[in-house]
């Protein structure tokens, strides 16, 4: 069973053998911008995608040169054509895994239509980001839409939309914020500054990674003196597609993008096994994420070399730390019975979030198919370890809230609410229900 990364998704840098060209998206007749909705989850964009009329979802992925297909399991059927093998190589502690090439693919982002788009389809069924998300995600898409289309990417209301080049106008707010945008080997690049635990300013160059849900990865370098803060934890950073990422946690006094300054930033110290060749080959720093991405609205102009960028709605918002030291994820499902009558006979009637299966009893308890919650992981020496809870329990509730009516985001920010707060989880191992309580504590405490 993989571990469970609470949404720190990693595919920052993925090496493949780039042959071949394929053709553009283009908007439907007539069309200047195609919008979207798409969900937020754990800081990451799902987008709806049709690829040769299978119906999946993808991630928005700044940080990926060609669309990736994965967890292919769960549908019915989806063709893919024109397909050779090839072996890839992705950050992660694994060896390359074998994978298809395939071409002359039809992919639909609403009517927005490539006729000839080339992926990559992996093949290992271990490798499944919808356990950890908590809803069906088949793959990953970047570079093909932000070469084509200027996109503007609104996270406040959660809508993308994508421009044509031709017609986009670019006209500017008061509050906007032009930055260089410095496009390389498929991935842009911005720079901006750190100041690690003094008032020292450290120029850095990061790569923007819609794909990471994290907020800010840096790469110690004793030249530019960036280095681990005194004060940090071990931790498990992410999976990327040859296995688990490792490293160090801690927090910075500040970055700052353009003219905005974020204060007391979360921030991954990655094991430079993982990432030296995507320092050296591309003099990078570092990589921001979706938690830093999130707290503005953006415009990727790829052709100028411009990203617009202004504040929004969640520019304040605290940085999420996994102080509970569980993580979780979906694993199966299991069968529930609930009263459907209160005490005087009268049925209930609520939404349910969960359940594609519900058999009704003697018309009082309804008989559901949930999905069961596992714990996926441990942190050595966390509350959640000190208390004695361990990988493969299974969560029952969590404050005497039973868990099949939450979605999995809702449960890891329940887990994961103040420090100082009390947590009382009741879990099930070994067919016996146990129960376990534990404070919250500051991580860096």
């Amino acid at each position: 069973m993989l571990r469970g990364i609470i949404g720190y998704l990693v595919f920052c840098f993925l090496c493949f053998p780039l042959w071949g060209t394929a053709q553009s998206f283009h908007l439907g007749k007539g069309e200047k911008h195609q919008k979207a909705k798409f969900q937020l989850i754990n800081n990451l964009i799902i987008i709806p995608v049709e690829l040769n009329g299978s119906k999946l979802s993808f991630i928005l992925d700044s940080g990926v040169s060609k669309p990736i297909l994965f967890n292919l399991s769960g549908q019915d059927s989806v063709q893919i054509n024109n397909v050779s093998e090839i072996s890839i190589k992705g950050i992660g502690e694994g060896d390359p895994m074998k994978a298809l090439s395939s071409k002359g693919n039809v992919l639909k982002i609403k009517d927005m239509v490539n006729q000839d788009q080339m992926l990559y389809v992996v093949l290992d069924k271990g490798f499944n980001l919808s356990p950890t998300l908590g809803i069906p995600v088949h793959g990953i898409i970047g570079y093909d839409l932000f070469r084509d289309f200027i996109v503007e990417i609104n996270y406040g209301a959660k809508t993308i939309k994508f421009h044509d080049p031709q017609f986009y106008n670019g006209s500017k707010r008061n509050k906007d914020e032009v930055l260089p945008l410095d496009v390389v080997n498929k991935r842009a690049y911005i720079s901006g500054n750190i100041y690690l635990e003094d008032d020292e300013r450290i120029a850095v160059k990061l790569m923007l990674d819609t794909g990471s849900g994290d907020a800010v990865w840096l790469f110690e370098d004793e030249e530019k003196d960036i280095r681990l803060p005194s004060k940090s934890f071990d931790d498990f950073l992410g999976k990327g597609l040859s296995g688990n990422v490792f490293g160090k946690r801690a927090k910075i006094r500040r970055i700052e993008i353009g003219g905005f300054s974020l204060e007391d930033a979360k921030a991954a110290f990655p094991d430079l096994k993982f990432f030296r060749i995507a320092k050296e080959m591309y003099d990078r720093n570092g990589s921001l994420g979706g938690e830093i991405l999130k707290r503005f609205n953006m415009v990727f102009d790829y052709p100028n070399n411009e990203l617009t960028i202004r504040k929004n709605k969640h520019f304040n918002d605290p940085f999420h730390y996994n102080i509970s030291g569980i993580e979780i994820q979906h694993d199966g499902v299991r069968f529930i019975a609930e009263r459907i009558a209160d005490s005087r006979g009268v049925l209930k009637s609520e939404e349910r979030n969960f359940g594609d299966v519900q058999i009704l009893m003697g018309n009082t308890t309804r008989l559901s198919l949930v999905p069961e919650i596992v714990v996926s992981g441990i942190r050595a020496g966390s509350p959640a370890d000190l208390a004695g809870l361990q990988e493969g329990d299974l969560i029952l509730s969590v404050n005497g809230k039973s868990v099949h009516n939450y979605k999995l985001q809702e449960i890891t920010k329940m887990l994961n609410e103040d420090k100082g707060k009390e947590i009382r989880v009741l879990i099930e191992r070994y067919n016996k229900d146990m129960f376990f309580s534990f404070v919250l504590k500051d991580v860096f405490e």
